[in-house]
């Protein structure tokens, strides 16, 4: 089961990223663990310096924007 983290403090861009990438998961019936890092030392372990920042796996794909759907369904389904 792969592992999806969005990486963010609780702002309203991220709140946002985290219900795309959720609904993406639940449309499409994927099995995927969903992890939300609101820990700024955590998200730094990243590299990340801006957020939201979406993780699969160990690799960060989007940093600094809030996603599209399709773009978070494109990354999903690879």
């Amino acid at each position: 089961m792969k592992n999806v983290k969005v990486l963010g403090t609780g702002c309203p861009k991220c709140k946002k990223t985290i219900a795309i990438v959720e609904e993406v998961i639940n449309e499409k019936g994927l099995e995927m663990n969903v992890e939300k890092v609101e820990d700024i030392m955590d998200i730094m372990k990243y590299n990340v310096m801006s957020t939201p920042a979406v993780v699969l796996g160990d690799e960060v794909v989007i940093k600094g924007r809030v996603p599209t759907k399709s773009e978070i369904e494109q990354l999903l389904q690879a």
